[in-house]
């Protein structure tokens, strides 16, 4: 009583300020009061959809004026068009996903929207309804999958459509909706999204480019191809004759004339088109009218082509991947299926149409190890996320559960990584790293002894500290004699090194005996005890990553057309630089046996950036950001005089940022993530009791 009460009272105050401010908030309010009583009715069962009498549902007419739904909003953001307070309904941290009952809309003449529901949209209906996302209470859903067959424009009547989603009963211009979509658009302009009305509603489907793509709310899909499990194959080692195999059907003609030209100097190059009209499992050679068996003709290839068609959806695509033949991608604009989680350059090769003449030249530099590489990664991404439609439908799926649950996300390396690449490391381990072994600190040091002895007696005060690493990196001078060292209760070990080299502060000393590694500059004695602690408490969490406090990011300059390190004091970090940080010690060990040798070498010789090196070796491996922490961001020496600073050269700036874009011609690419996120202690801030925080002496900027 009292919350209909309420319900009225809310309505008359939004009829009263319609056009004032508060109305918005007087509607979300009302739906959220309206979905807790729809939560409390406990008196209503619901039994899940069953999958049958296809060819007899029951018949729902729409009348000529009934009320079309909204057109689709090319806009959309997962954070307008997505309500996520419809989730979380059913105790669990998991996505619920409502399919509305089979039905047959016809319009007053009894046309149907589709004569019949086809086996694609029924197997897709199918693996929702036995995936673990299913619900078949309304009210407790977070997506609304409409039971209209939209696989296919050309079978469906856009119209009509419309009007049938207008009639759903939880439509609400298609909020929290997601509709399947694998062949978009009609002649002659096929367009690359569906054309019904679909309002805020979710768009799975093939064929986006990334003009009509809406990142991180859409999601790209493949075509499915009934016959690619034709040219599934169980072992990846298979003969190959063929170098670079062309089977798509009527090809532009610009493609075709540029393949011709290369064949002419290239055996190893096959083109074949269909045989005859209507006959898809067969594919003649173009000359020869050599015949083979399609899509088992790809098993022979080593690269399968995938040209821009009349839409940007190709079957191709899934079945090169299913006979592991590496695709070779000839679409500009494309959105690749899955493209927002999987990293496609893994797996393939994308050639802009403009420059298809280097076809080639491009393949031909590709190692044997990277082809075996690429084609371990084609079997893997085809038997986890596109060999059949119920793999397809529950990718899709766990995408948008990721979005709602990102606190339980899957990571890059869980989408990416095959199971042999996930155990090579124990950085990898989803493990927190053991806290008794506690932290070696490694001090790159010449001859600041002054600042060298304050910061050994700022250190000993970290309760984690295990041991003192000292390098001392001047050939021309002795260190300090251990006696005049400061006294304290941690092991202090001097290491001469033969050369003055910055990369010496990366090398794997075998007195370095704990995983965690604080390298640190001898003029850094600003950070307090509570810093460094709790430094290492959060790079427990990261073991994988670089953990620290001087930030710093990259970005791309327009003017010069390179890479530009940027010092600014900004949100957004890509470096944490290694004067200051925490990082495991297989870090050193890969520096030093694996970095690129043009990298190391310019380090040495030029004495600058071997902290950037490092930040591209760690993101290169694991395709992380670094992390920041503490709110910290001077860290000039206090006693040091300025021209006794590295970084006071007025070519520092200069030089460094010619690392960066010499580092990713280096690396083959720019691993660097951007990030905004910093890490600060609980409480730090709060006006809490001091006894009651872990860190009090946490410093400012």
């Amino acid at each position: 009583r009292y919350f209909l009460y309420l319900v009225t009272l809310l309505s008359t105050i939004s009829h009263v300020n319609k056009n004032s401010k508060s109305d918005l908030m007087v509607t979300r309010f009302l739906s959220l009061l309206q979905s807790w009583s729809f939560n409390n009715d406990g008196s209503k069962t619901y039994q899940k959809l069953q999958l049958k009498n296809v060819l007899n549902l029951p018949e729902v007419k729409l009348v000529d004026d009934s009320p079309s739904s909204r057109p689709h909003n090319s806009k959309c953001t997962y954070w307008d068009c997505f309500n996520i307070y419809r989730c979380g309904r059913t105790g669990h941290d998991r996505i619920a996903i409502y399919v509305y009952p089979l039905k047959k809309y016809v319009d007053s003449k009894g046309v149907p929207i589709v004569e019949v529901m086809s086996k694609e949209y029924y197997m897709i209906l199918q693996s929702i309804i036995e995936s673990k996302y299913y619900t078949a209470n309304p009210q407790e859903a977070c997506l609304f999958v409409p039971s209209i067959d939209t696989l296919n424009q050309e079978r469906i009547q856009a119209n009509l459509t419309s009007r049938a989603l207008e009639s759903l009963k939880y439509w609400r211009d298609g909020e929290n909706h997601l509709f399947f979509n694998m062949i978009s658009g009609t002649a002659p302009d096929f367009s690359t999204v569906l054309e019904i009305n679909t309002g805020d509603a979710i768009i799975a489907a093939a064929g986006f480019n990334t003009h009509t793509y809406r990142v991180g709310f859409d999601i790209s899909i493949p075509i499915f191809s009934p016959i690619a499990s034709l040219a599934e194959i169980t072992f990846i080692n298979n003969l190959r004759p063929w170098f670079v195999i062309s089977s798509q059907i009527n090809i532009d003609s610009y493609f075709l004339d540029e393949l011709q030209d290369m064949q002419l100097h290239n055996s190893g190059l096959l083109i074949v088109d269909a045989c005859q009209v209507h006959n898809y499992s067969k594919r003649c050679e173009y000359g020869s009218h050599q015949q083979f068996l399609y899509p088992q003709i790809l098993q022979k290839g080593t690269f399968c082509l995938v040209f821009r068609g009349e839409r940007m959806s190709q079957l191709v695509l899934l079945e090169a991947l299913a006979a592991n033949c590496i695709p070779v991608v000839v679409m500009d604009e494309v959105v690749m299926p899955f493209g927002n989680v999987i990293d496609w350059k893994r797996a393939a090769v994308f050639i802009m149409e403009d420059y298809l003449n280097t076809l080639l030249d491009v393949l031909k530099k590709i190692s044997e190890e990277r082809i075996e590489i690429m084609r371990k990664q084609v079997k893997f991404l085809y038997d986890k996320y596109f060999s059949s439609l119920k793999r397809i439908v529950e990718t899709t799926f766990d995408i948008v559960q990721d979005r709602v649950y990102p606190n339980w996300g899957r990571t890059y390396d869980d989408w990416n990584l095959r199971p042999d690449e996930l155990i090579k490391s124990p950085l990898f381990l989803p493990i927190t790293a053991p806290r008794s072994q506690g932290f070696t600190a490694a001090i790159l040091t010449y001859d600041r002894v002054e600042s060298l002895f304050i910061l050994i007696e700022k250190l000993s005060k970290v309760p984690s500290l295990s041991k003192v690493v000292v390098i001392w990196n001047n050939q021309k001078k002795s260190p300090p004699p251990m006696p005049s060292f400061p006294q304290i209760s941690k092991p202090i070990k001097v290491i001469r090194t033969k050369a003055n080299k910055l990369s010496n502060r990366f090398f794997p000393y075998e007195e370095i005996e704990t995983e965690a590694i604080l390298t640190i500059d001898d003029d850094i004695v600003m950070l307090t005890a509570d810093e460094l602690e709790f430094g290492y408490e959060v790079w427990r969490e990261f073991p994988d990553r670089i953990v620290g406090f001087p930030s710093r990011t990259h970005v791309w300059d327009n003017v010069t057309l390179s890479w530009k390190y940027e010092s600014e004091w900004t949100n957004e970090i890509s470096m944490v630089l290694t004067g200051a940080a925490f990082h495991h010690k297989y870090w050193s060990y890969l520096y030093t046996t694996t970095m690129p040798a043009d990298v190391r070498d310019w380090v040495d010789e030029h004495m600058n950036c071997e902290d950037i090196a490092m930040n591209f070796l760690v993101a290169n491996v694991t395709n992380k950001p670094p992390i920041k922490v503490a709110p910290r961001k001077k860290f000039k020496c206090p006693q040091c005089v300025n021209n006794e600073m590295l970084s006071a050269d007025m070519g520092h700036m200069v030089e460094r940022s010619q690392c960066v874009d010499r580092f990713t011609k280096a690396f083959g690419r720019m691993p660097l993530k951007s990030v905004e996120f910093r890490a600060d202690p609980v409480l730090y801030k709060d006006a809490f009791p001091e006894k009651l925080k872990r860190f009090n002496d946490i410093g400012s900027l």
